[in-house]
């Protein structure tokens, strides 16, 4: 009895306080907004952190802030934070259209590699959805394969049987291709960690150490691929294919 009353006095304990954070991270960005409105945009930026830190992960809050450091000018933090809300919410075209002004802010002009004919394809069409939604079409599809395998197996006109028995295995094809496609997203995204140079200006070594050679610089906003940890060093790729390894403190992983 004692043992079933202390898992749901834990229960309501663990439920009150969600409620709570969530109320409160309500109250921060409703001030965070009012404050975005009279252009204190330091200060609105103080309450959108406070969501931040209680881990509500939302696409509003991180467009706010990317919105209000990019009106302090501060190209870092703003494209940090653009490509934060871009995680969660991939084809969202505002974020997207102020992301590229972002980025016009940032002084280093890399040129990226080009791309195989099947690598614009994927990136165009399989890369459009993250893993998330291609799962969800593919539970769509299943359901709609049984609902038409149930009307075949139960119709008696040879036409009809035809026709259920083509859209049947169409959509059982598509369902092999989403779940494909959710796959092939998931591997990309677990093998792709981003991250932004926040260091006004930075070398970039061939090595671990700070008596490398300078291999090439980066300034503030870049965006970098992560490929390996060291102690206090981070190896990482830019666009253009170039190698090389960065202090950690001057990037943050998105």
């Amino acid at each position: 009895m004692m043992k079933h009353l202390k898992k749901i006095i834990f229960i309501i304990t663990v439920f009150t306080v969600q409620i709570a954070l969530t109320q409160n991270a309500n109250s921060f960005f409703v001030e965070g907004n009012k404050l975005y409105q009279q252009q204190k945009y330091n200060e609105a930026i103080v309450q959108y952190q406070k969501i931040e830190k209680l881990d509500k992960h939302a696409i509003d809050v991180y467009y706010n802030l990317a919105n209000a450091y990019y009106k302090l000018n501060k190209v870092a933090p703003s494209i940090y934070y653009y490509e934060k809300a871009l995680q969660l919410s991939p084809n969202n075209q505002d974020v997207k259209v102020n992301l590229s002004f972002a980025k016009k802010m940032t002084l280093d002009n890399i040129e990226e590699l080009p791309t195989t004919f099947f690598q614009k394809i994927s990136k165009k069409t399989i890369q459009k959805l993250d893993y998330n939604s291609w799962a969800y079409i593919a539970v769509f599809f299943s359901f709609l394969f049984a609902v038409l395998f149930l009307i075949y197996h139960f119709t008696d006109k040879t036409s009809k049987k035809r026709f259920y028995f083509i859209t049947g295995s169409l959509s059982f094809v598509l369902i092999l291709l989403s779940l494909v496609f959710a796959f092939k997203t998931f591997s990309i995204d677990s093998f792709k960690h981003e991250a932004i140079v926040f260091a006004q200006q930075t070398e970039v070594r061939n090595a671990p150490l700070m008596s490398g050679d300078t291999v090439f610089e980066l300034h503030e906003g870049t965006k970098v691929n992560v490929l390996e940890t060291k102690d206090n060093w981070k190896k990482i790729k830019i666009a253009d294919g170039q190698i090389g390894w960065i202090i950690a403190s001057e990037i943050k992983e998105l």
